[in-house]
Order: C-alpha cells, then structure tokens, then sequence
C-alpha cells in the first residue's frame, strides 16, 4: 500500500469502482437532471435525478417489475421491458414538468442496441428531450420484442397501450 505525506486516500465509492466522480461532475455542470438508467439480472431502473446540496432528490422514477401490474407476464430483465420502463418513467417525468435530461449510464458499458438503450428509446418516445447518438438505439422490432417470440409483441403492444392511457 501506498503511503507518505502526500498520499490521500480515495473516496470509498471510487475505490470500490462505483462511482467516477469525473464523469459525474461533467454531468452535474450541465445543470440538468441526470436520468439514471441501471440495469439488474432481472431488471431495469430509470430515475429523474436532481443534484442539490442536500443530496440527490429523485423526481420521478419506474422499475421494469412495476410491469408486472399492468399485465406484463414475460421476465423483466429483457430489452422490451427495458422499453416500457423508461416509456414509463418518461411519462411520469412529463407529468411533473420534466421534459428534458441528461443521460446517466454509471460505470456500466453499454452496447448498442442494449438494454441501456432500450429504455432511452422509451424515455424519447414519451416525449422527453436527451442528447444522443441514433445510431446506439435498438431497431424497432427488437424493442416490441420479435427476436423472443411473436406472443411477447402483442403483449408488448397491450401494456404499451396501457401505459399510454392516463
């Protein structure tokens, strides 16, 4: 271990890799909320986050098992659902007057076409405004979930209509 007069110890998250406090001061400069996208085995958070001196205040929030209530009857953890929860997140955001953000994907490594990406489709389709690249979304028939089975795109377009309705 390193040591001397001049050493300092990182922060703990950074030491335990769970946070760069780079990146996260890059996004708290723009002066926008953060939409936190974070992905489980088995399944998909987003928030709307605002950085205040007391603490992180989260706006608005959706988690994919929610889907559950609503008829979603497939896994959680898969690309469609993905979807549905940042549709989701977006449409409770949009009812509290937030209307653009910031992309907040942690020390996660999206690919594209991923899940992570997946819920930005569903943010951006719900009406929210966040700077990207449309090359990383996933094309439309893997977001309706054609690449599982035919059974989960028409259940994927009941619950997407359920999530339309007020």
């Amino acid at each position: 271990m390193t040591q001397g007069p001049h050493y300092r110890t990182p922060f703990r998250r950074r030491r335990e890799g769970r946070t760069d406090y780079r990146t996260r001061s890059k996004l708290l400069r723009s002066g926008k909320p953060r939409i936190v996208v974070r992905k489980t085995l088995r399944q998909t958070i987003v928030q709307f986050v605002r950085a205040e001196a007391a603490g992180d205040q989260v706006l608005a929030s959706a988690q994919s098992l929610e889907l559950k209530d609503r008829g979603w009857a497939a896994g959680t953890g898969n690309l469609p659902a993905a979807y549905l929860t940042g549709y989701l997140a977006g449409k409770r955001a949009a009812a509290k007057g937030v209307t653009d953000g910031i992309l907040d994907l942690g020390t996660q490594r999206p690919s594209k076409g991923g899940r992570l990406f997946a819920a930005l489709q569903g943010l951006l389709d719900s009406g929210v405004s966040v700077p990207h690249s449309p090359e990383v979304l996933p094309s439309k028939d893997r977001i309706r979930g054609a690449h599982i089975g035919e059974g989960l795109a028409s259940q994927f377009d009941a619950v997407k209509t359920k999530l339309e309705a007020p």
